[in-house]
C-alpha cells in the first residue's frame, strides 16, 4: 500500500490531534497565543456530555459497558470552508474549542504549517520531556533480581 497525500494528510492529524488531547488546555493556549486566528465560526457550541467507556474481560476479551465518562466537544469551521473538531475527557469546554480550531487549521493549507511549528511541536516536545523525566524517576527505583543457581547437578 503505497502513502497517498489524503493518508498523509491524515496521519497529520491524527497527530496533531493525539497532542492535542494530552496537552493541558493553558498549554495549548498558551501556544495558540503566537499564532493569528483565521476568521472562524463555531458549528457546535462547546458542550458537555457523556461517553460509555468499554472494558474487554476474561480469557476471550468479552466487552463490557465499564462505565461512563465526561466529554467535552466542540465544531468550529473556518472562514476558508475547513472543519475542524475536538474532543476532550473532562468538562474543559475551552479546550475542546481550541482542539477543534487547531484541527480546523490543521487541514488549512495557509495556516497547517504555522500550527505545527508554533503549537503542536513544541507541545509534542514537552510531552516528550514529561514522558522521559518519568521514566528517569521509575529507572531509579529499579531493582535488578539475581537468581542463583546451586551447584548440584
Amino acid at each position: 500500500m503505497t502513502a497517498t497525500p489524503e493518508n498523509t494528510k491524515q496521519a497529520l492529524r491524527k497527530a496533531a490531534m493525539a497532542v492535542l488531547a494530552h496537552s493541558d488546555a493553558a498549554d495549548i493556549s498558551e501556544r495558540l497565543k503566537a499564532v493569528a486566528m483565521p476568521a472562524h465560526e463555531n458549528l457546535r457550541e462547546p458542550e458537555n456530555g457523556l461517553a460509555m467507556v468499554r472494558g474487554r474481560i476474561g480469557g476471550d476479551g468479552a466487552p463490557f459497558n465499564l462505565g461512563e465518562a465526561t466529554v467535552s466537544r466542540a465544531a468550529v469551521r473556518l472562514s476558508t470552508g475547513e472543519v475542524g473538531f475536538g474532543y476532550t475527557l473532562g468538562r474543559d469546554r475551552e479546550k475542546a474549542r481550541m482542539i477543534a480550531l487547531c484541527d480546523a487549521m490543521v487541514q488549512s493549507d495557509q495556516c497547517a504549517g504555522l500550527v505545527e511549528t508554533k503549537v503542536i511541536a513544541p507541545l509534542r516536545a514537552a510531552m516528550a520531556v514529561k514522558r522521559n523525566r518519568k521514566a528517569a524517576e521509575a529507572a531509579a527505583t529499579r531493582v535488578d533480581f539475581y537468581t542463583l543457581v546451586r551447584g548440584e547437578g
